[in-house]
This record gives structure tokens, C-alpha cells and sequence, in this order.
């Protein structure tokens, strides 16, 4: 324990360094202006042709269609992989520390965020598809690293080789250190489980799905990621029903705040206005992943069309932060610990303050949010070592590469389980940023072809089928 104190506290000081760097005001005018301006080139396509997006993803689920028998993932199972990756621990753990140290305000951003972040996301994905490679077992690949060297050129090689190396870093930071945290906490929480044997346990459970490869990866979050929400709806939903007459207040307090304006009821000024930007923006792409340049990776390994296959990145969007993320938000400022920041700095983790807010408005339901909280971070887990296989695998040709990688990967998670919480998120922030770079650099450079991608799919007659698995 002495040596992981001591190792924080020579990493921290570098690392404020840099994520300061990072997220300061040049990044979040990037990754907003991104989204802005790719909004504006394909028409708004998250507004324009919304009922489309539901009908062509949400829509097709509802209905039978023929099995995918080829080598990739089937959409759903792109999506689930997807999902898992983006609706995690980013989703209570991240929106809670995000209120806490951003204010009620941060929430307004992570929506302005996940709004442009809708189509930023249609496009990465859209692009990812269009330049996928097969590999030499036959399988689809993709991701920026292969948007930017097959859509730019060589000559931008050595951006595409940046985005794998920092994509593979970022994979053992936002996609397993925080993650293995997180689950460490709620395993304590839940069974008393000490870090040491819950480390031992999730590196044994990850490397056995990893090892399975992209079909073992896309068939086990097929599976988690539709239980995983629909258990954590159970508990937020009552809520904000039996809260109902509150949450207009509370819409008020979030929109005054993002602008630094007086607090309703309050005698202080609220939260400044560069808290809440920087939170809101930093945790709503740590959440929702639009413009990272993860969930291409995903979605490339689908069978589909570009468009086709793009849409799906507006409706894990619109699951991520408009939905998982404001339901936890709602919770976590209706109990008022946000209100109590040392009382929650007590608590082991952002997770276990959320666990607070929920066990305080309905008891019992403290328990089962730590249960998803383990079931999140075990998805992001998964989904994530299959991007970090990805981004070595294109650094480091050959199989024995990725193994290696995925024996890796998986040891890391007793790193994770024994690390500082605190210190595993801030660490991810710095490489989510650092990450995001070529990819976001490589959507302006590319955003005329992302756009005739979208105004071919939507002008062509809408897809009644997609073959899933």
C-alpha cells in the first residue's frame, strides 16, 4: 500500500500538469467546435432525421431479421460492445464527481457535449466503415488508425500510428484502471471483498472473455449491457417519480448554474462557469466516448453500409447521456450530498456517492447500485480491451501480438483493484484527451466525405431490415 501511496504521489503532480493542458480551453473548443461544425456539414442529421435513426436502429430490434453468419460482429453486437464501453462507470461514478467538482451546471454542458457529440459520433463510425481493412483471418477492422491512413494518405501515418499508441494506452487507463476501481469499491460495498482477491478474480473472468476473441467479446456484452441498464432503470425511475414535482426546480438550478448564476434558493453564487464547462465536458466525453475515436472500432467489425452502421452511434448517445447520465444527475442532486463535498470525500469512490445519493431517497436501492456499478465497469472492461486490441494489433502485426496484449490487459486489473480511485480516473482523463487528438484532427480533414456518407444514406429509402445476429 505504501508503494502505490508513493508511486501517486509522483505521478499526480505530472499528471495535473498535463491534463491541465489537455482539458483546458483550446480542447473543449475543439471537441465542441468538431461537432459543431460536422453538424453543420451533414444537416443536423440528430435533429433532421431523428425518427429515422430510432426507426433504423431501436425500431429494427422489434423486428425478426435474418441471422449474420459472416466473421464480424452483428449490429446489435456492435452496439452491446459499444455500449459497454460507453455506458460504464462514467455513467454514475463519472456524473457524479463531475457535480461535485463542476456543480449542477456541468450537466447542461455534458448535454450541449452529447448533443453535437450525436453527430460527431455518426461520423467517426460512418468513416470507420468506409475504410475498414479485412484481416488475415478474415475478420473486419477498423478505427481512426485506419480512417486516417486510408482516407488521408501515407504521408499521415504517423498520425494514424499516434492515435493506436495513445487508443492502446488509453485502453489500460478510462478502460481498466478507473474500471477495475470502481469494481473493487462496489465489491467491498456489496460482499466485503478484499482489493487483493477481487483484482485476482477480474483478471482471471476478463482474460477468459478476451481470449474468446471479437465474437466471445460481442456475444458476453450482448448479454451485460441490456441487464446492466435495465436494472439500474429500476431504481431510477421510482425515484424521479416520487420526486416528480421536484424536477422542475431542478432543471432550473442545472440551466442557472451552467452559467455560473445565482443558485435557486441559495444565498452564494453557484459553481463558476469554467467548473461547469470543464466537468461538463471532460465527463460527458469520458461517458459518451463522441470524438475519442473508441466505438468505431466496434461498429467497423459490424456487417452494413456506412450509414447504416453510423446511425447506431446517435442512439448510443442518446442512451449514454440523455437518458443513463441525466437519470443519475437527477438522483444525485435530489439527494443533496452533492451539497456536502467532505462528507462525500470520505466515501471511497464517486461510485460509492452515488451509491449514498440512491440508498438516501430509496432504501435498499444503495445495494443494487453498487451491483451495477460492478456490472458497468465489468462491461467497460470488456469493451475496451477489445478497442485496446484493435489499436496494438494495428501497431504490432501478427496474433502473437494480441495475445500477449490480452494477457497484459488482464493483469492490469490488479493494478486497478489496488490503486487510488482518485488517482485512476485522473489518469484516464489525461489519456482520453491526449487520445481524442488525431482523431478529432483527422473528422475535420475528412468531414466532406462523413457528410456525403450521411446525405447518401438519408436520401436513399429506408432500411427495413438489418441483419443481426
Amino acid at each position: 500500500m505504501r508503494r502505490t501511496e508513493a508511486l501517486g504521489a509522483w505521478i499526480r503532480p505530472l499528471n495535473d500538469s498535463l491534463r491541465a493542458l489537455v482539458w483546458g480551453p483550446g480542447m473543449l473548443l475543439l471537441y465542441l467546435g468538431t461537432g459543431v461544425w460536422l453538424s453543420i456539414r451533414c444537416g443536423f442529421p440528430q435533429l433532421k432525421h431523428f425518427g429515422r435513426v430510432l426507426r433504423e436502429t431501436a425500431g429494427s430490434l422489434l423486428r425478426r431479421r435474418p441471422r449474420d453468419e459472416g466473421k464480424g460482429l452483428s449490429p446489435f453486437q456492435a452496439l452491446s460492445t459499444a455500449l459497454a464501453g460507453t455506458v460504464g462507470t462514467g455513467n454514475i461514478a463519472g456524473v457524479t464527481g463531475a457535480i461535485f467538482l463542476g456543480g449542477p451546471g456541468a450537466v447542461f454542458w455534458m448535454w450541449v457535449a452529447a448533443f453535437f457529440g450525436m453527430c460527431t459520433k455518426f461520423a467517426e463510425i460512418a468513416l470507420a466503415v468506409r475504410f475498414r481493412v479485412t484481416d488475415e483471418a478474415g475478420r473486419p477492422r477498423g478505427g481512426p488508425m485506419y480512417t486516417i491512413e486510408r482516407g488521408l494518405g501515407p504521408k499521415y501515418r504517423p498520425l494514424a500510428a499516434a492515435f493506436a499508441l495513445l487508443g492502446g494506452l488509453a485502453s489500460f487507463g478510462i478502460g481498466n484502471l478507473a474500471q477495475s476501481s470502481e469494481i473493487t469499491a462496489a465489491a467491498q460495498t456489496l460482499f466485503g471483498a478484499p482489493p487483493p482477491v477481487t483484482g485476482l478474480l477480474l483478471s482471471a473472468l476478463v482474460a477468459a472473455v478476451l481470449l474468446g476473441g471479437q465474437r466471445g467479446v460481442g456475444r458476453v456484452t450482448a448479454l451485460l449491457v441490456p441487464l446492466m441498464t435495465g436494472l439500474y432503470l429500476l431504481c431510477a425511475l421510482p425515484i424521479l417519480i416520487l420526486h416528480v414535482a421536484e424536477l422542475p426546480g431542478l432543471l432550473h438550478l442545472i440551466v442557472r448554474s451552467a452559467f455560473g448564476l445565482r443558485a435557486a434558493g441559495g444565498g452564494a453564487f453557484g459553481w463558476t462557469l469554467r467548473a461547469a464547462l470543464r466537468q461538463g465536458f471532460a465527463r460527458g466525453v469520458f461517458s459518451n466516448e463522441a470524438g475519442l475515436g473508441s466505438a468505431p472500432m466496434a461498429h467497423a467489425a459490424a456487417s452494413g453500409t456506412p450509414g447504416g452502421q453510423a446511425v447506431w452511434g446517435i442512439l448510443e448517445v442518446l442512451i449514454d447521456t440523455f437518458v443513463v447520465c441525466t437519470l443519475t444527475a437527477l438522483v444525485v442532486l435530489l439527494s443533496g450530498i452533492w451539497r456536502a463535498p467532505d462528507a462525500a470525500a470520505a466515501l471511497p469512490s464517486p461510485g460509492a456517492a452515488a451509491s449514498e445519493a440512491f440508498r438516501l431517497l430509496l432504501p435498499g436501492s444503495g445495494r443494487i447500485i453498487a451491483l451495477c456499478l460492478l456490472f458497468f465497469a465489468l462491461s467497460s472492461i470488456i469493451g475496451w480491451g477489445y478497442y485496446g486490441e484493435v489499436c496494438w494489433g494495428y501497431l504490432f502485426r501478427g496474433r502473437a501480438a494480441i495475445v500477449v496484449f490480452r494477457l497484459l490487459f488482464s493483469l492490469l486489473c490488479l493494478a486497478g483493484a489496488l490503486g487510488s480511485g482518485t488517482l485512476m480516473w485522473e489518469l484516464s482523463d489525461t489519456l482520453n484527451g491526449l487520445m481524442a487528438l488525431p482523431n478529432l484532427i483527422s473528422l475535420l480533414l475528412l468531414s466532406g466525405t462523413a457528410a456525403a456518407i450521411c446525405a447518401e444514406h438519408f436520401a436513399a429509402p429506408e432500411q427495413k431490415e438489418t441483419p443481426s445476429a
